[in-house]
């Protein structure tokens, strides 16, 4: 079947690259090289309908059910977890990716008003979906859950991964990497400071390595989010008392995975994950990855990285400590993960995706 003119949520297509914003661009790439024209709505200044100062909700609530009647477009894509408009376009399918269920399900990670955007949104767009992708097991199982109604418009897309060969770092990046004088040695973190991702589990592993003679650099990268404020005093604090933290904030993509391929770990033991992308990334990199044992890591992850429970900071210690001491090890683990990353690709995404766009189009 030929797919004609896919209006495609550009939400995120001008803002920093992260999470959602990620998906958007690969997708994008992936269903434009199979011959599919995607009109892309809603972004601050590009694409085809721009919303300008408008807010993403406000576009989606006031503007985009017009904008689709406008369009021509055979269906329409929302990337954003449930950002449909709220009634039907006639003559026009629906389509939205739920990433994960996070606000649900720890709703003390996220501010109290986006808790309800989201479990009301959410309900509404299940209701008017008539296809609706999860990018893991564990997160169509999430969703039905709470919206058994969805069963049978419901199919598993894992995200790719090789989004990460692109990037090489340029004359800038590697200035900025000099600056630091960074260890031969050390373990980074990147990712958000938010309360689910755990970095505080990270901080207890070195606490109990330094107390044995066993001092740790850790790089972390990522931007400031909601509840982040405790990460960052406790990281001061730390410093203060001579761990070697380096706290580099958001990085662009040069300098962010230029930094997973010098790291001799990667370590990720988030509380919750949808997917859990950025061990994916350090793994496909040759970087080894140790996650945790809970939310869509496990599945993601398979058995090509160490786990831990997300409250054992024993156990992170011993592994982290392990791996360092033993180049052997993290040479096993690197091949592994780098084997069990290049099955995830933004091709699979594509093609996967553009299968869900002609199950809905063939009504």
């Amino acid at each position: 079947m030929s797919i004609g003119p896919v209006a495609f949520d550009a939400s995120l297509w001008d803002e920093p690259i992260t999470g959602i914003g990620l998906y958007t661009h690969c997708l994008a790439e992936g269903l434009e090289s199979r011959g599919v024209r995607l009109q892309r709505l809603g972004a601050r200044v590009s694409g085809d309908e721009p919303r300008g100062t408008l807010g993403r909700t406000a576009y989606v609530l006031g503007r985009l059910p017009e904008a689709l009647r406008q369009s021509g477009a055979r269906l329409y894509h929302a990337l954003g977890n449930f950002n449909l408009p709220l009634v039907r376009t006639p003559g026009t399918p629906y389509v939205v990716t739920v990433h994960d269920l996070i606000p649900l399900l720890m709703p003390e990670t996220v501010s109290r008003a986006y808790h309800w955007q989201f479990r009301v949104w959410l309900a509404r767009s299940v209701q008017v979906a008539d296809r609706i992708l999860c990018v893991s097991e564990r997160t169509r199982d999430d969703l039905l859950a709470r919206h058994p109604e969805a069963e049978g418009r419901v199919a598993v897309v894992y995200n790719g991964v090789d989004h990460v060969d692109r990037h090489v770092p340029d004359a800038a990046a590697l200035d900025f990497l000099r600056a630091q004088a960074l260890p031969s040695r050390f373990v980074l973190y990147a990712g958000s400071l938010d309360v689910r991702k755990n970095v505080g589990l990270v901080l207890d592993a070195l606490e109990r390595l330094k107390a044995r003679g066993r001092a740790v650099p850790l790089v972390l990268v990522g931007q400031r989010w909601f509840g982040s404020g405790a990460v960052e005093g406790r990281v001061e604090r730390l410093r203060a008392q001579g761990h070697d933290i380096r706290a580099l904030g958001y990085q662009p993509e040069s300098v962010f995975y230029e930094l997973m391929r010098r790291a001799s770990v990667f370590v990720f033991p988030s509380r919750y994950e949808g997917f859990g992308l950025p061990p994916l990334e350090a793994m496909r990199l040759g970087t080894p990855a140790i996650v945790s044992t809970t939310g869509a890591t496990p599945e993601v992850c398979g058995s090509a990285a160490p786990a831990v429970r997300p409250d054992d900071a024993e156990g992170l210690a011993e592994v982290v400590d392990r791996l360092l001491r033993s180049e052997e090890e993290r040479r096993h683990w690197a091949q592994a993960g780098a084997r069990h990353a290049a099955a995830f690709t933004w091709a699979r995404c594509a093609e996967q995706t553009l299968a869900a766009y002609t199950h809905v189009l063939a009504g």
